[in-house]
């Protein structure tokens, strides 16, 4: 297939990896393996080999690989800035190519704020190898010691001023080799390009309406292809009259494999208006009913859960005496909204087959692929163009394995497939809707002193690597089925992540209630537990302190250890003016989070101002301090607050999936509403707590929960009510003004 994948500099220096990738690893002896793993950081443990990451090509230019994907997180501008500041360089010499499991290496999914912890931390051990290397090849040829050459501007420099260009060293310098346990990075006092807000090498096409998506890609000879599918989940394709869409003009093909429809054309407008006839032409049958939504939370709590102890402290310290406070909390079905709907390209040459898509796993996406074909997966080769717009599990896998299927019937010809807005509302998988229960104690001194706290979800994750993950597979002759739905183990969590307040609390109960089947189909959402978990845990820790009499900021520091966590929630007091008086209906909340318990730190202070007579709710301004350990962009984490905090901001006013029992109903702006610009608050402010080189902490999703939760303190202390339920929608807020 062709089209704008690599540059030309890119393709030579990356030319052996498309035959070598594979074969990074084996190439190493077994005893060679596990000694260059051993101890290495972030994704190195898994792919120890420095040309895994750094790769030198004849003429000197550096290209850097990764297996994480650029998802307008602003990771590609981050990684050539890690890699550019090791390897002493300029950051617009180097090249970078991301998540292609013919190219780079297998980094799983681009999810959970992994990408700086994991492979940024994985690429700046391997840039610090490779200039290691060169600097001991070098060190050879002028008969110095290493250690006392630099590497700067594309060559290694002598004390005595000879220079040898990196061009001249690569044949002797040793990247074919694991990365040392220790590499010797570069000093953070002496950074020069780290800790600078460099532009985002990903926005000039966007903004100026290049080709950045993969909806804006187009490769010669490709034809169009939409898919069918059935008005309600299980639903069969009883009759097709597909003869006369066949007839169309334009029509190519109009395939079917039992409920798996379709029709491929060679012009878009031709396979778009083929595909609102052949939807006349099927009639299905069946298909399951869903629960009435008005007793959600209600079925919810009755549907079989598999129960785990999660956390427990003081469990052998008699029960307290004090005031005990009792809270239940709840959040309906969401969606992923993406702007853009799904979209995938897929070549099929008789032999191998070539997928571009926007998911955010390329290769589980290529294990889940090989699988519904019946293709090695060394035949399936999956590439990651950029969506347009997405933190979770979308409709790209589906998207990818709906145009999977179509390329294998027409070999040669690449095909385009583009969901609708109604196909990626209906059929996306969503955000879990989700129940918390929280008690605690209160002592004489308005501290707690017990706690109880149980989350009830189901599955967060049900991406590929397996075919029955993939919609369309499931519809298939031959069907592949969904495999059985598990949850995401702590530390990290699925449904009970950040479940385990960060507070200090002296006897504390944590408990995951995993359901095993809903109603409708959900997976990963941006932050996944977390944004219920600290929506509920925040809440309540402003529950507790209006009863103590307690200031809720004071509250929490007196619940506090963590030095780094006093530190973000000091910060984002003081700046937003805490305690300051507002003017009337506007109302001032507070929340804090680590998220996962192990990545950054995010404290967010906000101002909301109530319409009574309506009970819209606007978020006015909002004040964050996050510690993200090293910084590496400020202006990238500035993004992925501000971005986090407007999404969150949407979920938490806005967005319920909406449903009866003959379906779905949430298929377009219109049933699914989202905050539009003018909801945007009137400032945003984001204060970095920068510590150069501490290890790098995820920030992509640190913002959802704390939003959820300050919003709704805010609410409380402008309108006087306690609203517990996610979203804080209109009428919501009109029936508790008015109880």
């Amino acid at each position: 297939m062709s089209g704008p994948l690599l540059s030309r500099r890119t393709l030579v220096v990356g030319g052996a990896l498309l035959v070598g990738a594979g074969l990074r690893e084996a190439a190493l002896p077994g005893a060679a393996r596990a000694a260059g793993a051993a101890g290495l950081p972030g994704s190195l443990a898994r792919h120890p080999r420095i040309d895994a990451w750094i790769r030198i090509g004849p003429d000197g230019g550096v290209t850097v690989l990764t297996g994480k994907s650029e998802l307008g997180q602003g990771l590609r501008t981050a990684l050539i800035q890690v890699a550019a500041e090791e390897l002493g360089l300029a950051p617009e010499t180097l090249a970078l190519v991301t998540s292609d499991t013919a190219l780079t290496p297998d980094e799983g999914y681009t999810a959970g704020s992994h990408s700086m912890q994991d492979s940024a931390t994985a690429i700046r051990h391997a840039a610090a190898a490779a200039r290691a290397a060169l600097a001991e090849a070098a060190g050879r040829r002028l008969g110095l010691d290493p250690a006392g050459l630099s590497v700067r501007g594309g060559a290694v420099l002598a004390p005595d001023g000879r220079r040898l260009p990196v061009r001249d060293l690569v044949a002797e310098a040793a990247l074919a080799v694991a990365a040392p346990a220790e590499a010797p990075l570069r000093d953070p006092a002496a950074y020069a390009v780290v800790g600078r807000a460099l532009p985002r090498v990903d926005i000039p096409a966007k903004v100026a309406g290049g080709p950045a998506f993969i909806q804006d890609f187009r490769a010669p000879g490709m034809v169009h292809a939409r898919v069918v599918r059935p008005p309600r989940a299980g639903a069969r394709l009883a009759d097709l009259d597909a003869a006369s869409v066949a007839a169309r003009p334009g029509v190519i093909r109009v395939h079917r494999d039992g409920d798996f429809l379709a029709v491929v054309a060679a012009r878009e407008y031709d396979a778009v208006t083929a595909m609102r006839a052949l939807a006349g032409a099927a009639r299905w049958e069946g298909g399951a009913r869903l629960p009435d939504p008005a007793t959600l939370f209600d079925a919810l709590a009755e549907l079989p859960a598999e129960r785990t102890l999660i956390h427990e402290a003081g469990a052998d310290a008699p029960a307290p005496a004090g005031r005990t406070v009792r809270a239940r909390y709840r959040r309906h079905y969401q969606m992923h909204a993406s702007i853009g709907p799904s979209c995938a390209v897929a070549e099929f040459d008789g032999t191998h087959l070539t997928v571009r898509s926007h998911a955010q796993g390329m290769f589980p996406l290529r294990q889940a692929i090989a699988e519904m074909l019946g293709l090695a997966e060394a035949r399936v080769r999956c590439i990651h163009h950029e969506g347009s717009g997405c933190y979770g599990h979308n409709g790209a896998d589906d998207a990818a394995a709906d145009a999977a299927l179509l390329a294998r019937a027409l070999p040669g010809r690449p095909v385009r497939v583009q969901h609708t807005r109604e196909q990626e509302h209906l059929w996306e998988p969503y955000g879990a809707a989700m129940l918390t229960d929280v008690s605690a104690t209160l002592d004489a001194g308005g501290r707690i002193a017990a706690w109880d706290y149980t989350v009830r979800s189901p599955t967060h994750l049900t991406r590929p690597p397996r075919a029955g993950q993939l919609l369309p597979a499931r519809s298939l002759a031959q069907p592949f089925a969904a495999p059985p739905p598990k949850a995401l183990p702590q530390p990290e969590g699925g449904g009970d992540r950040n479940a385990i307040p960060l507070y200090r609390l002296p006897k504390a109960r944590v408990t995951h209630d995993f359901v095993t089947a809903m109603p409708l189909r959900v997976s990963a959402l941006r932050s996944l537990g977390a944004y219920m978990n600290v929506f509920s845990i925040e809440s309540f820790l402003d529950e507790l302190a209006e009863a103590a009499g307690a200031d809720p900021v004071a509250f929490r520091l007196a619940h506090l250890d963590d030095a780094r966590a006093r530190a973000v929630v000091e910060e984002a007091a003081g700046r937003f003016g805490w305690g300051r008086a507002l003017p009337r209906g506007r109302g001032a909340g507070f929340a804090f989070a680590r998220y996962k318990n192990l990545a950054a730190y995010c404290a967010l202070a906000v101002e909301v101002e109530v319409a009574r007579e309506s009970g819209r709710v606007r978020l006015v301004r909002a004040h964050a301090a996050v510690d993200a350990g090293q910084v590496i962009n400020p202006h990238g984490i500035r993004d992925q607050i501000e971005g986090g905090v407007i999404q969150a901001m949407s979920w938490t006013l806005y967005e319920a999936v909406r449903f009866d029992a003959d379906g779905l109903r949430s298929r377009d702006w219109s049933t699914y509403p989202i905050a539009r610009f003018p909801d945007v608050p009137d400032r945003l402010d984001v204060h970095l707590l920068d510590r150069p080189g501490a290890p790098f902490l995820g920030a992509g999703e640190v913002a959802q929960g704390p939003t959820a939760a300050a919003i709704a303190n805010a609410v409380r202390q402008a309108a006087g009510v306690r609203l517990r339920e996610l979203p804080l929608r209109p009428e919501h807020v009109k029936a508790a003004l008015g109880a």
